[in-house]
């Protein structure tokens, strides 16, 4: 008798914990193709995945929405902004810069140095 009084609890705390288990989780931020470009960008420092690095963090950009936050996922701004520093294009790269700062209050400090930076560089550039 005692058995069977336990038989049902259990049951219902298995279909309970499977139910609680399942449950499809959408993840907080979309990163898409990033971290496969980043990693391949790292290993091999093309000139092709460094244009697919910035491709990724594009789309992961534009594809924002699709994450639980709605928002562009911590450091994508940053990073693209660095990609175009490193080609030269500072107003595009200050643009980004200032896009994670307001995003990300965090940051500021280090998008307030480096926006200072490129700011002093093109100084530099213009006086020559």
């Amino acid at each position: 008798m005692r058995k069977n009084n336990l038989i049902f609890p259990s049951i219902l705390f298995a279909a309970l914990f499977m139910a609680g288990c399942s449950s499809h989780n959408q993840a907080l931020y979309n990163y898409g193709t990033y971290s496969e470009s980043y990693y391949s960008d790292v290993k091999d420092h093309t000139h092709e995945s460094q244009l697919a690095l910035q491709k990724s963090i594009e789309d992961a950009i534009q594809n924002a929405q699709d994450s639980t936050s709605g928002r562009v996922a911590p450091g994508l701004y940053a990073n693209l902004g660095y990609i175009y520093l490193k080609k030269g294009q500072s107003k595009l790269a200050v643009e980004n810069f200032k896009k994670e700062k307001v995003l990300y209050p965090e940051s500021a400090k280090l998008m307030d140095m480096l926006i200072k930076k490129v700011a002093m560089a093109e100084e530099d550039k213009n006086e020559k």
